[in-house]
């Protein structure tokens, strides 16, 4: 659920998945899965976000976040449902709700919301090191933590300065991909150019800025685009507010 509304069909979510454990390689030599390619850039993001999280307070957790309709807590339960949720397990959610994505994300984040703040804070720190996934590419896992940890960030005016190789991967996938939330399509004939990192993309009206602000201006953040520049920044406005 990159996506700012709540729909499902743009949604990640299920059990908590164990840690991977050890450092080296199996008999064929091949390095564990969580030490290698996204997950431990996906595995610092959450215990970045959990750290800035520790000390909110009640009503700071019920700060509107920018995914239409959900608390920066609704949203801290969601990645935890992300982490904590399988291929079988998805799809045998899916089916349970009749192909009803909204349904299955409503139904995976009140099984990680928890009764207090704390609890779901507590539930989020248990999946930190988790490389159980939905059928997604690990890289949309790296996207979703960034992009949903900043959904709960700008509302309560906390400012995390991201790797800028992790945030660049990022914006990379999300130019070739619509999988998740759309993304390649609503940049489609505006140039996209990162002022702090070596990202750029398209053919067109100028956009430049950030890339943490090109990427959720990206994924449909319309907020973003205030921190943009360029002859193409009212019409990815447009786009964000009508996607």
């Amino acid at each position: 659920m990159t996506d700012p509304e709540p729909r499902a069909a743009h949604s990640n979510r299920g059990p908590t998945g164990r840690p991977t454990r050890g450092t080296t390689g199996g008999p064929t030599g091949e390095a564990p899965r969580g030490t290698t390619g996204a997950w431990p850039l996906i595995r610092a993001e959450r215990t970045a976000l959990a750290a800035d999280l520790a000390d909110l307070t009640d009503e700071q957790w019920a700060t509107p976040s920018l995914c239409t309709g959900l608390t920066v807590r609704e949203v801290l339960a969601h990645l935890t449902a992300g982490a904590s949720l399988n291929s079988v397990r998805w799809l045998a959610g899916v089916i349970r709700c009749r192909f009803d994505f909204d349904k299955q994300v409503a139904m995976r984040l009140a099984e990680q919301l928890g009764a207090t703040p704390s609890e779901t804070l507590e539930k989020f720190r248990r999946v930190v090191p988790s490389t159980t996934k939905p059928p997604l590419p690990a890289l949309a896992m790296l996207g979703e933590t960034i992009v949903h940890g900043e959904d709960i960030r700008r509302p309560l005016g906390i400012v995390r300065d991201h790797p800028i190789e992790t945030v660049t991967q990022v914006a990379e996938y999300y130019r070739g991909s619509d999988l998740v939330v759309l993304a390649k399509g609503r940049i489609d004939g505006l140039s996209l150019t990162a002022t702090d990192g070596p990202f750029t993309t398209g053919v067109g009206p100028l956009v430049s800025g950030t890339t943490l602000a090109l990427v959720m201006a990206m994924t449909g953040r319309a907020t973003y685009c205030d921190d943009l520049e360029g002859d193409g920044v009212d019409l990815l406005r447009d786009r964000c507010d009508t996607a």
